[in-house]
């Protein structure tokens, strides 16, 4: 891909960031995506240059690997490779996942902790960036595999975070069960009952809406966006989802509370497609509690249709709709998508996933006129919530899931708000992906200006 910017300053930059950080192509995917973006904003802040903030930005605070040795059930040792990437604490302790996924690799780490330090700030919460997880695959393991490789990795990870330091959470992979086992190894080691993970169960430290948060967000920032821009809402619109984990499950259920039939999901075989909407109650049982494929659904819905895509979820966005949410993986939703959704009279294209659409796909959809939401902001209600959590660990209060749920949609809302409004600042109407990364890149310069040079 060619990553030249027309901007000597920003082009330069980008060329550092690849030499430095060699192969690591979802990083400088990342990187470029930003400073193509932050272009717009260098008139009226000269600081970003003159106190180095974007060479500061770009560049992690802390870059921690390990090795994570376990014992599977038959007596024998595996190795895995653990990564925390602490990327920018500028205005709070380092906040962010922990993928557990064969396909996990340093920059791909170092690409969704550099996306954190953003989403973050979009939040309006005091979270800085950061990311971790382990090529580990969860998927075909006992649990007693799952928590060998856990408390392994919680071994080495324990002293690199802490509820002021840094605090970990889900992502792919990483669900209650293994924020179950880690929260558990951490506690045993440290002697102490604190916040230091999120995500956990009900019964000792999590929030209400925490499952539910990253799919609602997404649903309640572009039904804000669908209201402001378009005087419409969810009401009466089909909708395609990709994947069929957490995200997908709860903005699937978000938008049929608001009057969207789901017609699509996927997991990484396949895609199912059910002219009728789809139904949750089934897809929840398969895979929240059966963990099966998402082929299975046809078995008990025989007027739905199920597609085998070796490509996962690249045939999904062939079926017709207003709405297309890609919330399965990175760089899932490709040109040739992009252009099948704008001929097919898709309207709206709202990430749920980290950067599941390529670059030229995205230009594609902003230059045909589809609203199109980044991650960084569409995407943050997870963290979001998990930063609602740490509020409510330290405070030593529970809150109902209405008022975590108000909060969360109060949240998502002020996030628009500030990426509309910053698009217009800068003479970009309506592109988000810009008001995104310029609105979350300013909170933080001004908090790395405001403490000098670190």
């Amino acid at each position: 891909m060619d990553y030249t910017i027309d901007n000597e300053y920003l082009n330069g930059l980008m060329q550092k960031v690849i030499a430095k950080n060699p192969s690591e192509n979802e990083f400088h995917q990342a990187v470029f995506e930003f400073l193509e973006s932050v272009k717009y904003a260098l008139p009226t802040h000269p600081e970003l240059i003159d106190k180095q903030i974007l060479e500061r930005i770009v560049e992690p605070e802390r870059q921690i690997m390990f090795r994570v040795a376990w014992v599977d059930d038959n007596g024998k040792i595996q190795v895995n490779r653990g990564y925390r990437i602490q990327f920018n604490s500028a205005i709070g302790p380092y906040k962010g996942g922990l993928r557990l996924h064969p396909s996990v690799n340093l920059g791909i780490i170092k690409f969704l902790g550099f996306e954190q330090i953003f989403k973050n700030s979009l939040t309006g919460l005091p979270i800085g960036g950061g990311k971790g997880g382990s090529d580990f695959d969860p998927k075909g393991k006992s649990d007693n595999e799952v928590m060998a490789f856990c408390q392994s990795f919680m071994r080495e990870l324990y002293r690199h975070i802490g509820p002021d330091v840094d605090v970990p959470a889900g992502d792919i992979g990483t669900g209650a069960r293994e924020i179950g086992f880690l929260f558990g190894q951490y506690k045993k080691i440290v002697n102490e009952y604190t916040g230091v993970l999120t995500g956990k169960g009900l019964t000792w430290g999590g929030s209400l809406a925490r499952t539910e948060a990253t799919g609602y967000g997404l649903c309640y920032f572009v039904n804000c966006m669908l209201q402001k821009k378009m005087n419409t809402s969810f009401e009466g619109k089909t909708v395609v989802i990709s994947g069929s984990g957490n995200v997908a499950i709860y903005a699937n259920e978000k938008a049929t509370q608001l009057g969207a039939k789901v017609v699509a999901m996927s997991d990484s075989n396949g895609y199912i497609y059910d002219e009728n909407g789809i139904n949750l109650d089934v897809i929840k049982r398969l895979k929240e509690v059966e963990r099966k494929r998402i082929s299975e659904y046809v078995n008990e819905v025989p007027t739905a249709k199920y597609t085998a895509d070796e490509n996962g979820s690249k045939g999904i966005w062939t079926i017709p709709c207003d709405i297309a949410l890609p919330c399965a993986t990175q760089n899932e939703l490709n040109l040739e998508s992009a252009k099948t959704l704008v001929a097919n009279g898709c309207k709206v294209v709202g990430e749920g996933a980290n950067m599941p659409t390529t670059p030229d796909a995205t230009e594609y959809l902003l230059s045909n006129g589809i609203y199109f939401t980044p991650g960084k902001a569409s995407n943050a209600g997870g963290v979001a919530t998990s930063a609602l959590e740490m509020c409510q660990n330290s405070a030593r209060l529970s809150w109902t899931f209405e008022e975590v749920d108000a909060k969360l949609k109060g949240i998502m809302e002020n996030i628009f708000e500030n990426c509309d409004k910053t698009a217009e600042e800068v003479g970009c109407p309506n592109n988000y992906v810009v008001g995104a990364n310029i609105a979350g890149l300013l909170k933080v310069a001004s908090a790395m200006e405001a403490q000098g040079c670190i």
